[in-house]
């Protein structure tokens, strides 16, 4: 059966791995470097966490690792579960459990792990981004002038808005996204330099927000002889990226390529700052 594997945190508890009995003897940063060394192997990994045991199941660690593929992170348990792997005893693995009251909706991956989604699965020369229009949505100087004689204490801000597609010559598919971004100002404080550093930064998190949202309306859909096709949805079903409010799971798909692409080399680590699942912790013996 095919895979699908959209542009968002993973979330499922099929994509996550808790892994315990681990050793006190390194520290939990040893810890993490070892398990992203041996379970990248099986796939692309969104996060690595590792915590120490509660009190009451003695000193040592636990870890929980999020994949993006649920068939990677099956491949992974069945390959590692009672090895030894980095250290003299065998750890314990099993794909993470999750409370039935529990439900998530995904929320969208920022533009670094869009762009590192699709360097693995697409390779660093299977896409590309194409900027249609990045323009200044500002406030005219002369407009400036006569607000700040209007209206004094309104604060001014530089606005960019831009328009790009993500292109995948092998898959014959474009995917459009827009984005906006705005960055207050203070005319007594903002020197030319500073100004200048606002305007790229603004121009940047505008098409930033743009090539998340184009990414939005791609999926993965990844075959059983690990072939990659892509699907392809309209953007009336995809939620406005440049806020990262909850998608909906929608896997209505407009349009299929067959075509094999390979696989990116690149796999990098970063931005833990989310929420776990609630888990069910299993009771270390």
């Amino acid at each position: 059966m095919a895979e699908l594997v959209p542009f968002a945190v993973p979330t499922g508890s099929d994509k996550t791995l808790l892994v315990w009995e681990l050793s006190s003897g390194p520290t939990a940063e040893a810890l993490q470097h070892s398990l992203f060394t041996v379970f990248s192997q099986f796939g692309l990994l969104y996060s690595v966490r590792v915590f120490p045991n509660a009190a009451v199941a003695g000193p040592g660690f636990y870890a929980i690792i999020k994949f993006y593929s649920a068939r990677d992170a099956h491949r992974a348990q069945k390959a590692c579960n009672q090895k030894q792997l980095f250290q003299k005893s065998p750890v314990k693995i099993r794909l993470g459990t999750q409370h039935k009251a529990v439900q998530h909706n995904a929320l969208a991956l920022n533009s670094s792990r869009c762009q590192e989604l699709a360097n693995y699965y697409f390779g660093f020369n299977g896409w590309s981004k194409r900027i249609i229009k990045l323009q200044d949505l500002s406030d005219p100087e002369e407009e400036r002038e006569n607000e700040d004689i209007v209206a004094p204490l309104q604060k001014q801000s530089l606005k960019f808005f831009c328009a790009l597609e993500v292109v995948l010559p092998s898959y014959e598919c474009r995917s459009p996204g827009v984005g906006m971004a705005e960055e207050p100002l203070d005319n007594l404080e903002e020197g030319p330099l500073s100004l200048l550093m606002k305007r790229k930064k603004t121009q940047k998190l505008a098409i930033q927000r743009a090539l998340t949202d184009a990414f939005q309306k791609l999926q993965i859909v990844v075959l059983e002889s690990g072939k990659i096709a892509v699907a392809y949805r309209s953007c009336e079903e995809v939620t406005d990226a440049r806020t990262e409010e909850e998608l909906q799971d929608l896997i209505q798909v407009s349009c299929f390529s067959w075509k094999p692409c390979g696989q990116g080399e690149e796999e990098c680590l970063s931005d833990f700052s989310f929420e776990e699942e609630e888990f069910t912790v299993p009771e270390l013996n």
